[in-house]
């Protein structure tokens, strides 16, 4: 048997693949969730596994459990949860940080932080390498998102500074794939399920903005990456797709490859809304040998056949 391994936020999307993966690997696995956004519906098949458990459990309390490695992942990830109780949302960020580490620290063991593109704000610099420091806008409505996550990773680095710590921490960029949230305000998904129900296509401002999507499979393979690194590896690392695309042009293809009847409809701008996002990743091509592999229409397809599922679910 591999290592026992504890991964926060276990049963949200990004969680669950990373579960699913790492018991492939041979590890034994801890999920803790809170189900706040987590959803069991993503880790059943897991269950009968019998080097897989779960834990009912809210990261802003501390945990003892005996681990080997901690990813913590734990967070509401969209502004649709996260604004919804902004302040519940920063302590996750930071409590839950400062919880994780201490376990780190008692049982001695790596830990990894899941940290976002969202610490860049709105970019000032195309692409965003690791060095920028971000545009963030500290009183706005997404702050308790942006500057929880970048107080975590303070929280990191001074543990790993004070403490001597083994840490990593990567910046995760948009990426999607099956086991997204149907209501969860993000652009892939909305597209989908919009355009699958042949109803209007949101798009907020005029659709020039841009976006890179990294398919999930991808994603969880550079986070697994980053954690066998080497322990002198500490990060910052940017994970996601190089690859740019604007709004408009994702909602042209979602509506091409599902043959929806739907049409583009446009709202204003929400506050603080990126006009960019797009990762440089050179530093992982480097260090970690990782790119992405899937190609954006593949991923759409094994996504849109994800959300076609539960929406005939939905109707029968």
């Amino acid at each position: 048997m591999g290592k026992r391994i504890l991964v926060t936020g276990g049963a949200g999307f990004l969680g669950s693949h990373l579960c699913e993966k790492l018991l492939k690997e041979n590890n034994e696995v801890i999920c803790v969730d809170n189900f706040y956004t987590g959803r069991k519906e993503n880790i059943l098949h897991l269950m009968g596994n019998p080097y897989f458990e779960v834990i009912r459990h809210d990261i802003t309390f501390p945990l003892y459990v005996e681990i080997d490695e901690i990813y913590n992942l734990a967070c509401p990830a969209s502004p649709v949860h996260y604004q919804f109780d902004p302040v519940q949302t920063t302590k996750t960020s930071v409590h839950g940080a400062i919880n994780m580490l201490g376990l780190a620290k008692r049982v001695k063991c790596k830990i990894l932080q899941a940290s976002t593109s969202e610490v860049y704000g709105d970019p000032e610099i195309h692409p965003q390498p690791e060095s920028y420091r971000g545009s963030v806008n500290p009183i706005g409505p997404r702050a308790c998102y942006d500057e929880g996550k970048r107080c975590a990773e303070t929280l990191f680095f001074d543990y790993y500074r004070q403490h001597n710590l083994k840490i990593k921490v990567i910046r995760i960029f948009n990426t999607y794939g099956p086991r997204m949230y149907v209501n969860d305000g993000r652009v892939v998904s909305n597209f989908i399920i919009q355009a699958l129900q042949n109803r209007d296509i949101t798009i907020y401002g005029d659709g020039s903005q841009t976006r890179s999507f990294c398919y999930v499979d991808d994603l969880i393979s550079g986070m697994i990456k980053m954690m066998n690194s080497e322990d002198e590896f500490i990060g910052p690392v940017n994970l996601g797709n190089s690859d740019e695309i604007t709004i408009h042009e994702l909602a042209s293809k979602i509506i091409e490859l599902t043959n929806s009847k739907s049409h583009l409809v446009f709202q204003p701008l929400p506050a603080d809304d990126p006009q960019r996002r797009c990762p440089d990743i050179s530093l992982a091509r480097e260090i970690l040998n990782w790119e992405p592999k899937t190609r954006l229409e593949e991923g759409l397809k094994r996504t849109i056949e994800y959300f076609d599922d539960i929406v005939s679910r939905r109707i029968s």
